[in-house]
């Protein structure tokens, strides 16, 4: 049984990447998250050029709401070109090293004793599994981290580093535009590895995109929302719900409403039909 919340709070635009929330905004902001049973917070420590956990966790510790009551996330790997570190070239760090060192840099920043789940936040062709599988060890045994798991990896990299530590999570683009994972036996390997597929960019890119694929989204959207009394959110987060592998969507809005909003997506679900036209209309054909 999953340990998260049905709904995930996506904090990359919580700080300058994003609405650069001041601190008190942040903390009213975790308090809606909570009010919506919404109690799990995703963090990467590239977020904000490596600044968003630490302002994250300067508004969490005045805040009166108990560690215990919600789950932190976060990933390492990225070494990205910022302004914060010197890097030369934009790569990935997954020395056993490296890992310690900013998972312990994300408890820093985020005020936190232990993180509930640490994930490799994408793949590296020079990864060694077995010298990820020391380091992670490492750190759940030292309580630093509950539940390890992995990002935007394919079903075989998923499979190679599960031979070596078992992994929880694989974080992954899954929505009603970019729905690969379903059909490619992605997330087939992840119910058979029992291991949580949380998907970023829940909505994809229907309000983000003019084409046709997404006109012929809109005009069956328009006609369940009326059968469902539901908002184009909620239904577009409970397309992905449905899915049998349970799907978490990871949720990037820092507005109140639209909390409100997709936190009662759990409360339907759709008829077997209306999934599958919805399917259609992104395909653009029938199913084989």
């Amino acid at each position: 049984m999953s340990s998260f919340s049905d709904i995930i709070a996506g904090c990359m635009g919580w700080g300058v990447w994003g609405e650069n929330l001041s601190s008190k905004e942040m903390t009213m902001l975790m308090h809606t998250c909570l009010e919506n049973d919404i109690t799990t917070f995703d963090h990467a420590d590239i977020y904000g050029d490596y600044s968003t956990e630490s302002s994250f966790g300067k508004a969490f510790v005045n805040t009166s709401i108990p560690r215990e009551n919600i789950q932190l996330i976060s990933k390492c790997g990225i070494q990205y070109l910022g302004k914060a570190r010197a890097n030369r070239v934009k790569h990935y760090n997954y020395s056993k090293e490296y890992i310690i060192w900013s998972a312990e840099r994300s408890l820093s920043n985020l005020k936190t004793e232990y993180l509930d789940l640490f994930l490799l936040h994408r793949p590296s062709p020079l990864m060694h599994p077995h010298e990820i599988a020391e380091a992670i060890s490492q750190l759940q045994d030292q309580g630093k981290i509950k539940q390890f798991g992995v990002s935007n990896f394919t079903a075989s990299q998923l499979r190679f580093v599960s031979e070596y530590i078992p992994v929880s999570v694989n974080q992954i683009e899954i929505s009603i535009t970019h729905f690969s994972s379903m059909l490619d036996g992605t997330l087939t390997q992840m119910q058979l590895l029992e291991c949580i597929p949380m998907a970023w960019k829940p909505l994809g890119s229907y309000f983000k995109e003019s084409n046709a694929k997404n006109l012929r989204i809109e005009k069956e959207l328009k006609f369940l929302s009326e059968k469902y009394q539901a908002s184009t959110n909620q239904l577009l987060l409970a397309w992905l719900l449905q899915h049998p592998s349970g799907i978490i969507p990871v949720v990037g809005s820092t507005k109140r409403a639209r909390l409100e909003e997709m936190a009662k997506v759990k409360h339907f679900a759709l008829e077997i039909e209306d999934w599958f036209a919805l399917l259609v209309a992104s395909q653009g054909h029938k199913v084989p």
